[in-house]
């Protein structure tokens, strides 16, 4: 039995994972003393290096709210047009993304002959690609689209090799199986994924969503099996190596994932190259980060990974907890991530220097508000438990102000400011 480990998180704790598993953080709600519950919480698909930190059991912000969000809004068809002016063939692929809350992205797949639909989060941090089934025997998995490999012609067994994916929050058990896997119009023949055969409590009971896509490197993937991405490459399905993200940060505007190619409609500029220092996760080296020209983090370089997987702009604790009081010297209720939204108003852009280039980001985005008075500083703590060094997330605060490339046939990633 091959078992990965995952992990929740309360106050910016990360839990364990080891370097070839994914862990799953979701941040509690920050409940105020009127009982309001502030979206103080995140999603976090990544591997962990870290102890594991014992947990104090309490209801998450996505276990309230989730159950009010009905499964057949994450189906609903979005329309989204491409540029005329660029180049596009039917071995590209622009998909649209539910925006679940800012916490997750979510794309429509379809597995089996004939297809079966499934809403999977897209995760930049791992390369698998799981779904629950028709033997998930616990109460949670009847709130999900669920695989049925007995109505699909196109469906073979994997040697039943046994998955178990533990999370803080719940686990999931399945088995590899292969079939086909459809992405819009482009099709992966024969594509290992994982059959959920049991989910168990937290909010995955709750979540909207019926499986994961991984985009990452394959180095990160289940030993012996190829991930979707790479699958579609090595067959020739796609034009090229690569795909890209518009993260769109306006509800009539639709977030897209493209495959296979890169629709420039969608970004400002020229596209801004930055070489990946490690194939596993799209890991890269800052130069430093700053605000009115004072260098208040990543000093002497450091490691970033983008990851859409990840809400908001994580680091070190301490040095988090450094900005935010520099940010916010007067927090609400003791909160030093809660902040009162007439004093964002002058907030300067947060800097981030990347291969010699600076990739401001404005307050509209690292700020978020919360209610009519009350905002939220989008910096977190937990990277500590990722590794020794100072390391920094980029998560989707960073990645809706840039529209960004995956190459993974040059191993370097593309940013420009998005539309």
């Amino acid at each position: 039995m091959q078992t990965q480990v995952f992990g929740t998180s309360l106050h910016g704790i990360l839990i364990k994972g080891d370097t070839h598993k994914k862990a799953w953080k979701i941040h509690s709600a920050i409940t105020m003393p009127d009982t309001t519950v502030v979206p103080g919480y995140w999603l976090f698909l990544f591997p962990m290096l870290g102890k594991r930190i014992p947990m104090t059991k309490m209801k998450t912000l996505q276990e309230v709210v989730l159950e009010e969000i009905k499964p057949k809004y994450f189906l609903e068809e979005q329309s989204f047009s491409l540029s005329q002016e660029t180049a596009l063939d039917r071995k590209f692929s622009s998909q649209p993304l539910k925006n679940v809350m800012d916490m997750a992205y979510v794309i429509n797949i379809t597995i089996g002959t004939p297809p079966q639909k499934f809403r999977v989060i897209v995760d930049t941090s791992s390369s698998d690609l799981w779904v629950s089934s028709i033997y998930c025997q616990s109460p949670s998995c009847s709130k999900h689209l669920r695989y049925n490999p007995k109505a699909s012609s196109s469906f073979h067994s994997s040697e039943r090799k046994h998955i178990n994916l533990r999370y803080g929050c719940g686990k999931i058990t399945g088995v590899l199986a292969t079939d086909t896997v459809r992405i819009g119009q482009l099709t992966a023949k024969s594509q290992t994924f994982v059959l959920s055969m049991n989910q168990l409590s937290g909010a995955l009971e709750h979540a909207p969503y019926d499986g994961i896509m991984g985009l990452a490197y394959p180095s990160l993937a289940i030993h012996g099996t190829t991930p979707i991405f790479d699958s579609l490459n090595k067959n020739g399905i796609i034009s090229d190596p690569v795909f890209a993200f518009f993260i769109s940060s306006w509800p009539q505007k639709s977030s897209l994932l493209m495959l296979g190619g890169v629709d420039h409609a969608y970004h400002k500029g020229a596209l801004k190259w930055v070489p990946v220092t490690q194939a596993r996760f799209w890991q890269i080296t800052m130069d430093r980060i700053s605000m009115n020209k004072k260098v208040f983090a990543c000093s002497g370089g450091c490691q970033a990974i983008l990851d859409v997987g990840s809400s908001f702009l994580f680091g070190p604790s301490d040095i988090v907890r450094s900005i935010q009081r520099s940010i916010n010297p007067s927090p609400i209720q003791n909160e030093q991530r809660l902040i009162s939204c007439d004093r964002t108003m002058t907030l300067p852009p947060v800097i981030f220097t990347i291969n010699g280039m600076d990739f401001p980001v404005s307050r509209k985005y690292y700020i978020q508000k919360v209610s009519k008075d009350i905002c939220f500083i989008a910096f977190t703590g937990g990277t500590e438990y990722i590794s020794s060094s100072e390391t920094w997330v980029l998560g989707n605060i960073f990645l809706r102000a840039y529209f960004t490339v995956f190459d993974r046939g040059n191993y370097r990633i593309g940013l420009a400011p998005s539309v």
